[in-house]
């Protein structure tokens, strides 16, 4: 049975892999798998599971991963041929949504032909973030935020559809800011939005907030699915 928490699967446990499955480990039930003993003991005791497995054995994967895990991250870079053998195979089990680390244009074109969902290039993105704090030093986006306050990506519970911000009154119910708002249809991004900014169901929510108060919103977004 799941908790409240989200169900996540890691898959491969190199230096991205390890790094994002402690991280999520502190707000996610995170299984770990790795075919390296050595690598699933290093994060035994920092993960709720870690598990030694070949993930490019349907058999033995389809026994550990579930239909019930919310997302699955791929982090098999380094092997092409396992890592989009083991995202076709979580694709098959019924997980939704897939990240895969991926280490070319085409190897990426292939994981999301066999079934990913987001293909990630670690290296690349921080490479991208770094020289943008290094050419613009003042962009909120670089900068650590206060104690424990956070920007996030939040899609809208199905009760803010049809309604403008000032209706909304997010400031006061939830203790968060909406300071973007990206418009899947047509695709668009609108900074600051203003209060008569009318959400519809496409829309992507850019909010900032204290980490608890983000959390509330988030839950009664996704009690809203």
């Amino acid at each position: 049975m799941k908790s409240g928490q989200k169900l996540i699967c890691v898959v491969g446990l190199g230096q991205f892999g390890s790094h994002i499955a402690r991280e999520l480990a502190q707000h996610c039930e995170v299984l770990a798998l790795d075919s390296s003993e050595a690598r699933v003991n290093l994060i035994v005791d920092e993960v709720q599971r870690a598990l030694i497995i070949d993930a490019k054995d349907f058999q033995t994967l389809s026994s550990l991963v579930t239909p019930d895990f919310d997302e699955a991250i791929v982090s098999l870079g380094e092997s092409m041929e396992a890592s989009i053998l083991c995202t076709l195979h979580l694709k098959r089990i019924g997980i939704k949504t897939i990240r895969a680390k991926a280490v070319t244009e085409d190897h990426a074109a292939i994981l999301r032909a066999v079934g990913a969902t987001e293909t990630i290039f670690p290296e690349r993105e921080t490479a991208q973030r770094l020289a943008a704090q290094i050419a613009n030093p003042n962009l909120l986006d670089f900068i650590p935020l206060a104690e424990d306050f956070r920007v996030m990506d939040i899609a809208p519970p199905d009760s803010f559809h049809g309604h403008t911000l000032q209706e909304l009154n997010v400031r006061d119910k939830y203790g968060v800011f909406v300071i973007a708002v990206k418009e899947l249809v047509p695709p668009s991004f609108i900074f600051l939005p203003g209060p008569g900014f009318r959400i519809k169901p496409s829309d992507v929510l850019v909010v900032i907030g204290r980490e608890s108060d983000l959390q509330n919103l988030l839950k009664e977004a996704e009690s809203s699915l």
